[in-house]
């Protein structure tokens, strides 16, 4: 291996640096909201003028983006969340994440799966459904910080979801991905055509393709609409209680044929309010939620690289995307075998966040070669989205992401025995859990899964200094610290460090399946603009270098507190929007 020393010098190649900004960030004095859709950017400021807080214009966004980009979130998922709250002068926590069927054993799973000849939990379909907690975590959050009634909050979504609203490119791009999916034959989920699809339900001719809505066309949801009203008159029990977990109930022992979640596991949903977690990186304390979700993981990366002279590497060097690879490696080694629900499994967060811990690992780190296969640490006895951020007048700041996983989620659509429906598709969070005996992952009654959706929060020296998040499933912890690492070590600006070429490795050992370890190095995906000496020095050190779609570099958006006010940026990889008042 080669010495520490040596390994970090700075590479000779020449790199020219990283490229500008495609745009300027948005300013604005009061208020900001940064989302991935300008509509939902728009509500949350408009209910923040009514006189909403930043709680009540996050929650008015996430609903919006729920109607508006179904193909990554909406109230049949889960949902997690920071607040810097001015008048505590903390942050605080939620997760929003939803528990496995309480009244189901692990070999009552596998009893089905191998009744249809599976042996792990698949990508979709009723098995992967756990129960939603985005609702629940709306309602905690109005409880706590909202100053509006949900009338009001809801009330941009609701309008939209009857009157309809133009359709925008990317989310229509998502969209037809998912209608070829569900939408067809013999694969068809029930209820798609009719929830999803232009038209309504009609029978597709031999080779026709469903018609979701493209670009510019109107788009309705008046079932969403009703759901939506009814939270707003009768609160979480409209969901939680009654008709909607009874047809979901229903919509799934249909299509299992067997029982799986019922009305008790939706009655007897909480999220909880948690502590978030955070690590200083060269004088900034990055914060993330604990496990069950994979925030740490951004953590572990930070701590691992803050021991090495990033910033002489230069952005797109062969040593800067090395380092930093081989730091993802090495933190998701632990990611899959230390994270999960907390109340099965601890996760010893302390120690996997600590500079000691992280000073061994970065030991294991060879800048010449690429690591083929890595272990975890060893710790001494005694865890397809959207993000948002939206800050008021008050100072008050929310980081929030919102998720189906994998785009529409797992397919499901629920519906009463009339076939109403009701404006949304269920999660499939439930794929995440693993079926090894002993793994702190593994399926149990009632237990929340591994989960990959984390929203961050920047302080520094006690004060509020950004709030960000990057979408995107195994990308968004690697994400994360590119974030910081742009920022901090190389100076660039708040719409620069999303807008810079990303890196993303994949290949790790997940925890989840049948918890395969990585032993071939992994796949490295690195967007156009790193300069192609560098691709070619990694090719030297062993990295296998594959083009990847847009799609799976995230999604990112971000406000930061500034002298007069606020500052936005968001992703040009989106229909993204930042704006302020």
């Amino acid at each position: 291996m080669m010495p520490l020393v040596m390994a970090l010098g700075v590479s000779t190649m020449s790199v020219a640096g990283p490229p500008a900004a495609t745009r300027s960030e948005a300013y604005a004095p009061r208020a900001m909201a940064a989302t991935s859709h300008p509509l939902a950017t728009q509500a949350a400021l408009e209910v923040m003028r009514a006189g909403g807080s930043a709680v009540d214009g996050a929650i008015a966004a996430n609903a919006c983006l729920g109607l508006m980009e179904p193909t990554g979130c909406g109230i049949g998922g889960d949902l997690f969340a920071i607040v810097w709250d001015p008048t505590t002068r903390r942050l605080h926590g939620y997760n929003g994440s939803g528990r496995s069927p309480a009244g189901v054993s692990l070999d009552r799973l596998r009893e089905i799966l191998s009744r249809d000849g599976l042996k792990e939990i698949p990508r979709d379909g009723p098995l992967t459904v756990t129960v939603p907690g985005a609702v629940d975590g709306w309602f905690a959050l109005h409880e706590r910080f909202g100053k509006v009634g949900m009338s009001t909050v809801l009330g941009p979504a609701i309008g939209y979801a009857r009157e309809g609203f133009p359709m925008t490119p990317v989310i229509a791009e998502g969209w037809a991905t998912s209608a070829r999916k569900f939408g067809r034959e013999p694969y068809r989920f029930p209820g798609f055509l009719e929830q999803f699809v232009l038209g309504g339900p009609r029978e597709l001719k031999p080779g026709e393709e469903p018609m979701p809505p493209k670009a510019g066309e109107t788009w309705k949801n008046p079932q969403l609409a009703s759901t939506y009203a009814s939270l707003a008159e009768r609160g979480r029990a409209a969901f939680y209680e009654g008709e909607i977990p009874a047809a979901i109930e229903g919509t799934l022992a249909r299509q299992l044929r067997a029982g799986w979640l019922t009305s008790a596991d939706f009655a007897n949903h909480r999220g909880e309010w948690v502590e978030p977690v955070s690590a200083n990186y060269r004088g900034y304390d990055v914060w993330e939620l604990p496990p069950n979700g994979q925030g740490i993981a951004a953590l572990q990366i930070l701590k691992i690289l803050e021991g090495m002279d990033v910033r002489s590497m230069g952005w797109g060097s062969a040593d800067h995307v090395h380092a930093f690879v081989e730091a993802k490696k090495l933190a998701f080694e632990d990611r899959a075998k230390f994270y999960a629900d907390p109340a099965f499994a601890k996760s010893p967060v302390r120690t996997l966040i600590s500079s000691e811990y992280a000073k061994e690992r970065r030991s294991k780190i060879d800048m010449t070669k690429a690591a083929r296969a890595v272990e975890p640490g060893v710790i001494p006895s005694g865890a397809d989205t959207v993000y948002l951020t939206v800050a008021d007048e008050t100072g008050m700041i929310v980081s929030l992401i919102q998720s189906n996983y994998r785009g529409m989620g797992s397919g499901v659509v629920p519906a009463d025995e009339s076939g109403r429906t009701f404006g949304f598709m269920l999660q499939s969070r439930g794929e995440q859990y693993a079926l090894v005996e002993g793994h702190p992952n593994v399926y149990a009654p009632a237990k929340r899964p591994f989960h990959t959706i984390i929203p961050a929060f920047i302080t520094k020296d006690g004060e509020p200094w950004m709030s960000f998040g990057l979408m995107g499933g195994a990308m968004q912890p690697q994400g994360h610290a590119q974030i910081v690492i742009n920022l901090v070590d190389f100076g660039m600006t708040l719409q620069q460090a999303g807008d810079v070429p990303r890196i993303h490795h994949d290949g790790s050992t997940e925890p989840a399946g049948e918890v395969r370890a990585m032993s071939d190095g992994g796949v490295l995906n690195l967007e156009p603009g790193f300069p192609e000496a560098t691709l070619a020095e990694l090719r030297k050190r062993g990295h296998t270098i594959k083009p990847a779609s847009t799609a799976i570099f995230g999604g990112y958006q971000a406000i930061r507190r500034v002298a007069g006010g606020y500052e936005g940026a968001t992703e040009r990889r989106k229909d993204g929007h930042a704006a302020g008042w």
